[in-house]
């Protein structure tokens, strides 16, 4: 998987096996629900048109969310005591590496986002490439051959070495020697992404912001609720993201760099194991994106409930 944390082989029992625990049960807990929401959603994407920038990164971001839904029930398997060593190593091989392939995807789309409201909102007028349908659908194809084709298939390809039942780090013994360099490189690439697409996101909405409150003095508005809902509806998009992926990535930057001994630090591998279903909860709260930034989603997944009711009520 996208990590270098994985030497603790020589760390004692202790309550990072409990947090795995409660993790796992975490992960159980959360993938029925997932599983529902991302298939109402799926079906409510699959009916909108792709007439905006928006939509079309709206449908790649449902998918990169369906696709890590999917890998739950092996991550969380993966974390119970007495894992089978079959599970551990489809975890290293294919869902592990399909989890991180998501949850980058999703990071990317959100810049590709900010970058949309951006355009939008500080630059409404004209059209710019940005603003361009044809534009945003070969962008998220891009993004989405880079991940995949570029680092995901390769990590499974080089993950073909024989298991060893006695070995603590099973996904970095499955690796020869080019699939650990290779390795290096995907990691430290990953970083660097989530930290460009961190000053992309950060840099669009201090820009959004000052052209909102610039709009506000402009028109002399008093309208406090307005100006609440307008701002929610501006900053779901940072708010997601900083909930969802920063907590994950600053726990990363002293573990990555094999600055700290692990064994001597639980508590950090013990909030890195809750930032990552942190991370995973990127799932539910991409529905408040979908909602509160695309009317024509949110008036499809209201027509879809009332009409649920509708043949409830007839049924009954």
């Amino acid at each position: 998987m996208y990590s270098n944390v994985s030497n603790i082989s020589d760390c004692s029992p202790s309550s990072l096996d409990t947090t795995k625990v409660i993790v796992a049960c975490l992960f159980f807990i959360m993938f029925p629900f997932a599983l529902l929401l991302n298939a109402v959603t799926v079906w409510v994407s699959f009916h909108l048109r792709s007439v905006s920038t928006f939509v079309v990164y709206l449908k790649n971001l449902v998918l990169a969310d369906l696709l890590m839904t999917a890998t739950i029930p092996p991550l969380a398997a993966n974390l119970l005591p007495g894992a089978k060593i079959q599970i551990k190593v489809f975890l290293c091989r294919y869902a592990g590496v399909i989890f991180y392939t998501s949850l980058y995807t999703s990071i990317t789309l959100m810049g590709l986002i900010s970058l949309d409201r951006f355009f939008k909102i500080v630059r409404p007028w004209g059209t710019t490439l940005g603003q361009n349908v044809m534009f945003s659908k070969i962008t998220s194809t891009f993004v989405w051959v880079a991940l995949l084709g570029v680092t995901a298939v390769p990590t499974m390809i080089l993950t073909d070495e024989t298991p060893h039942n006695d070995s603590e780090d099973i996904c970095l013994s499955l690796k020869g020697p080019v699939g650990l360099t290779f390795h290096r490189y995907v990691v430290s690439s990953m970083e660097i992404l989530f930290w460009i697409c961190s000053v992309l996101i950060v840099s669009c909405y201090v820009c959004i912001i000052m052209r909102v409150l610039q709009s506000f003095r402009n028109s002399g508005s008093n309208n406090g609720k307005g100006k609440k809902k307008t701002k929610l509806r501006v900053f779901v998009v940072l708010l997601v993201f900083c909930v969802c992926f920063v907590p994950l990535h600053i726990l990363r930057i002293p573990l990555n760099l094999q600055q700290v001994d692990v064994c001597n630090q639980e508590w950090l591998l013990i909030l890195h194991e809750l930032a990552i279903w942190v991370a995973s909860t990127n799932v539910f709260l991409d529905q408040f994106l979908y909602v509160l930034l695309c009317k024509n989603y949110k008036n499809k997944l209201t027509d879809m409930v009332k009409g649920a009711g509708i043949c409830i009520l007839n049924r009954g």
